[in-house]
């Protein structure tokens, strides 16, 4: 049988602080970036090393999965090879397809490494995939996996790094699952993206045991535009939690699967900051990254969307 390609979709981040202003000027598509912005984000980045280890892990996914893929369906003869593509930085998925149509394949499953869907950010990656295969000429099927919000592996993955992570307190944390924010007006649009938020974290909660009066689910990492994003913030809810004298705070990001800016600056440094500040300690979950409970729930998402192709 022919061989079927893997998409790996991720959102891109920069390999050194020198590719800093072009990237943000790709994120804001080409609006001019103010040297206090350019500044503030040189900071950040400045402070988890120097650049982001996204591609890096997401290379190291990639690679893991489409291992874990191959060994799990070599009795039906398919065979899975896995490309990375991103969305606002080196290799761009307009590459990745690129590299994959010159190889031959003419079978594509689009992953876009964001569990949720939403209009604005994985609709977003397959428009620029579609595009993509436009431009590549030729006739080329496309499985999209839209979302993965609820699959019980990925649920399970992020319940077994929690349960690591409880481990660090002496009493029960309060628990505070996160995601990054999108502009509000999604809800008037019908999005799905806050729904299957929600429902993640009803999950996982419900997979450790969690009481209902020892949760709260937020969002975090809300873009500097004027107009109204999704909330409660991070910071707000951590404030208000120190206020009622918790003192013990586990951040669960259920809505990011790698380390990146937004998990080791806005997590591990920003929100920490404000809990300390408050005489509260703050812990993370461990990102789910390459681990091997994490790349079985992404085999069997994938497979899946496979399956039907394998003939049993």
């Amino acid at each position: 049988m022919p061989g079927t390609a893997l998409l790996l979709m991720a959102y891109g981040s920069i390999d050194s602080l020198d590719e800093l202003e072009a990237y943000l000027l790709d994120i804001r598509s080409g609006r001019p970036v103010s040297p206090e912005l350019l500044a503030e984000f040189r900071h950040r980045y400045e402070l988890i090393g120097g650049a982001s280890p996204l591609l890096k892990i997401t290379r190291q996914q990639a690679a893991a999965l489409q291992d874990e893929l191959n060994r799990r369906f070599e009795p039906s003869g398919i065979e899975f090879q896995a490309f990375v593509g991103m969305r606002h930085w080196q290799p761009r998925i307009h590459q990745a397809v690129a590299e994959l149509r010159a190889q031959g394949f003419t079978r594509i499953i689009g992953l876009v490494m964001a569990p949720h869907q939403s209009r604005m950010s994985t609709g977003a990656y397959f428009s620029i995939l579609d595009k993509a295969i436009s431009e590549s000429g030729g006739q080329v099927e496309v499985i999209r996996i839209e979302s993965w919000h609820d699959a019980p592996g990925f649920i399970g993955a992020l319940a077994e790094h929690a349960q690591a992570a409880m481990k660090k307190f002496e009493l029960p944390p309060f628990v505070v699952f996160s995601a990054h924010s999108l502009p509000a007006r999604i809800l008037q649009q019908g999005d799905p993206y806050d729904h299957q938020l929600h429902q993640t974290a009803q999950l996982v909660a419900d997979k450790l045991g969690l009481a209902e009066q020892r949760w709260k689910f937020c969002y975090q990492s809300a873009g500097q535009s004027a107009e109204p994003w999704l909330g409660p913030p991070i910071e707000q809810v951590i404030e208000d939690l120190c206020t009622q004298r918790e003192k013990n705070i586990l951040v669960i990001p259920i809505g990011f699967v790698c380390d990146h800016v937004e998990v080791l600056y806005d997590i591990d440094i920003e929100a920490r900051a404000i809990a300390q500040k408050h005489g509260a300690r703050l812990e993370r979950s461990q990102s789910l990254n390459t681990s091997p409970v994490f790349i079985h729930a992404l085999a069997e998402i994938v497979g899946k969307y496979a399956y039907p192709l394998s003939g049993d």
